[in-house]
């Protein structure tokens, strides 16, 4: 068994068994600041991090050979890379009921009797009638023996499972009940799910895949329980199976896109006293951000570190942050751009010695930093060359830095002259003020190393190309004087004032120019403002604190799950023509067809998981909230009767509609909570997408946790039209 070391400050190792399902990824070598800091005490070949969905802390492992490390790194993905659907149904079926046997079998003689069943269908957010109960546990004792064991509790789970919902629809196309007919599925694929172009081979395709009866696949015909398992697939799921790979045109310029963005992106907790970590880099850019903020501040030595400036958050040394980008800024889905927010004066930005990939000696940076993906200098591995509007096709595997960009020695030496500095993302400027004070201390130092800080300075400010920051002085300033290379940061009261006031010269603006919005000075606790009003007049980077879950990072999530979740999606055409006469606040001005009604069916729930923290054998009173985010006109919320004392097969069979005037950039939020009269509900699960990605039919949500990460098997049922 590997030596287990102390664990991420975050969170305790598991002190109970975790099932691999909870697994995410498994890393290889020195890849947490933990491991990081034992460099030199284990070689990388034997150390492996085991990292977690949501907020539990990573676990890092030392196995006592290298061999040793290799058979658990390759045994774990073995055990959590992707399969085919039919299987991944299948395990993770099988994982669920084998992870409630355990719980359930107190005396762990690997058996159930009536009692521990009954247990066992509270714990599953069941209130299930003791007679029902007890026939379903004899019809699935079929030894007869008082106890259910192995095959026996599939069978009871099964019965327990049984969806009368789909399987009425299912009777509903077949002639003979028991069966769809190749054409019968056809006229299911046209009628219900409006797959109207290659329907013929759509079915075919759906049968060879998820009937589990070769016979059946044989006779070109799909059975109850393989009509179930196409539903609750990715084909049958809510969210447009095609839109999930890179669908949109990459060839327009990068203001016409929505880029995912993070705010302060080292901190994983509040911004006054929380941790900083590499964590939150390497968080952030799996979850497809395409837009990273840096802190640079003054360290030991004349070393950089990162941390939140005036403030006791943690501090990180700015060589890791670079490191951590080499290793996972362009994944393969994510080659596109990446923008990086340096905030600091990059003059002092200071490493010493010569050269080097990350290691050994440096002078400055970035002209003596390598590439940390080992392709030479890193000043070319920076965005060079293009013009002036780039596109995120041609900026594939490119750095963009964002900050100050330096027009004449003098406004280098001399302090801000007549262009602002990159500040912090605080409403009072505190960076701004230190940069004056630290510009005022290197006047007083020798010529020499002026020189040095001379070279430094214009070296990193020729590496900032197409993300030139500027201050915001109207949009009458902006069209007359600014470039399509250059982009200004407002605070988010400061954005709001102008939607207010100018909404549809925001929108222009923003057809040409790049805008970026960060979070208030007063979110001391990281809170997140809302960026939905944000994106309706088309600003660009729209930074959040990636930290903190929560509607706002669900609406982030939902909007950047589409085009390969590669951080970019395409702004609707009325917001990329510098003239439109779009303003959010007037829905009419859009041009197009009128407004969609969207008609909801929520039919069922499936599974539904237990409240945090709640009482030992309660059971949920599930509701589902429907929630529209979009223009003023088109929020809106409905929510369906809340259903008592079942999370575990809920049926509500209500319908919700909405009217849509501006679908474009509408956002749908399906919200599942536990009723309680007499406070505030509790969370339950939640899915979020945008509007264009939605099928309509019968469909099936699966649901995320709080932090966003699947809970299977936990899902809705419903239907979906869309209407004209």
């Amino acid at each position: 068994c590997p030596v287990v070391l102390v664990p991420d400050r975050q969170a305790s190792p598991p002190s109970a068994p975790v099932s691999i399902s909870d697994v995410e990824t498994v890393r290889e070598g020195h890849q947490s600041e933990v491991l990081q800091s034992v460099a030199e005490e284990f070689p990388p070949e034997r150390c492996f991090t085991i990292v977690f969905y949501g907020r539990r802390g990573n676990l890092d492992l030392v196995a006592g050979s290298a061999e040793e490390a290799q058979c658990w790194v390759q045994g774990l993905r073995q055990l959590i890379e992707p399969r085919s659907f039919s299987l991944t149904f299948a395990l993770v079926s099988r994982t669920w009921i084998r992870d409630w046997f355990q719980k359930a079998d107190k005396n762990k003689d690997g058996r159930m009797n009536f009692k521990e069943v009954q247990r066992l269908l509270k714990m599953m957010n069941v209130d299930m009638n003791e007679d029902h109960a007890l026939r379903l546990f004899q019809d699935a004792d079929k030894s007869e023996s008082g106890t259910l064991e192995g095959e026996e509790f599939v069978l009871f789970y099964k019965a327990l499972t049984q969806r009368e919902e789909v399987l009425s629809l299912f009777q509903e196309f077949s002639e003979d009940g028991k069966k769809l007919t190749l054409l019968e599925l056809v006229d299911f694929l046209r009628e219900e799910q409006l797959e109207n172009e290659g329907t013929e081979e759509l079915a075919m395709e759906l049968i060879d895949k998820y009937e589990p009866s070769e016979t059946a696949q044989a006779r070109h015909v799909l059975s109850a329980d393989g009509f179930l398992m196409y539903l609750c697939s990715l084909e049958g799921s809510i969210f447009n199976p095609q839109h999930r790979a890179l669908w949109q045109d990459m060839s327009q310029p990068l203001c016409h896109y929505f880029i995912s963005s993070s705010h302060n992106t080292y901190l994983i907790e509040d911004q006054i006293r929380g941790h900083s970590s590499i964590e939150g880099y390497i968080r952030a850019l799996k979850r497809g951000c395409r837009c990273l903020e840096v802190d640079c501040w003054d360290g030991p030595n004349g070393e950089p570190m990162v941390y939140h400036g005036h403030t006791f958050t943690s501090k990180i040394p700015f060589r890791e942050v670079v490191s951590t980008l080499g290793k996972y800024a362009f994944k393969v889905r994510h080659t596109l751009p990446q923008v990086l927010v340096v905030v600091g004066g990059p003059w002092w930005v200071r490493i010493h010695g010569s050269g080097g990939a990350l290691e050994g000696d440096w002078s400055c940076w970035p002209p003596a930093v390598q590439d940390p993906r080992g392709q030479g200098p890193w000043r070319h591995w920076v965005a060079q060359g293009a013009s002036l509007s780039p596109t995120p096709q041609e900026l594939k595997h490119k750095i963009l830095l964002k900050g100050k960009k330096i027009g004449r020695l003098e406004d280098t030496l001399d302090g801000p002259g007549d262009e602002a500095p990159d500040v912090s993302d605080d409403d009072n400027g505190a960076e701004a003020e230190e940069e004056r004070r630290r510009a005022k201390v290197r006047t007083q130092h020798g010529s020499a190393l002026q020189k040095d800080k001379e070279t430094l300075a214009q070296a990193l400010s020729d590496c900032v190309i197409y993300c030139k920051n500027v201050p915001f002085r109207g949009f009458h300033e902006a069209r007359s004087h600014s470039r399509p290379s250059e982009i200004s940061s407002l605070s988010e009261a400061k954005a709001r004032k102008l939607i207010r006031d100018e909404g549809n010269e925001f929108v222009r603006h923003n057809a040409w120019q790049l805008t970026r919005i960060y979070p208030s000075g007063m979110r001391t606790d990281s809170s997140n403002y809302s960026p939905q009003e944000m994106w309706n007049v088309g600003c660009q980077i729209v930074a959040l604190n990636f930290q903190t879950a929560g509607m706002e990072m669900d609406l982030c999530d939902g909007l950047f799950s589409q085009n390969g979740s590669c951080g970019y999606v395409l702004k609707p055409p009325f917001m990329r023509d510098e003239e439109t006469l779009f303003n959010p606040s007037d829905p009419s001005s859009r041009e197009g067809p009128g407004p969609i009604t969207l008609t909801i069916q929520v039919i069922s729930g499936q599974q539904l998981p237990k409240v945090a923290n709640s009482k030992e054998g309660a059971i949920i009173d599930p509701l589902v909230r429907v929630e529209i985010y979009g223009v003023p006109a088109d929020q809106a919320h409905q929510e369906t009767k809340y259903i008592e004392n079942n999370g575990f097969n809920p049926r509500w069979d209500e319908t919700l509609q909405f009217q849509i005037h501006v679908p474009e950039l509408a956002l749908i939020r399906f919200v599942v909570e536990d009723y309680d009269k007499t406070s505030r509900n509790d969370f339950v699960g939640q899915f979020t997408l945008a509007f264009a990605n939605i099928k309509p039919g019968y469909r099936h949500i699966h649901l995320l946790s709080k932090d966003g990460t699947s809970i299977p098997p936990s899902s809705l049922f419903v239907h979906i039209r869309i209407t004209e």
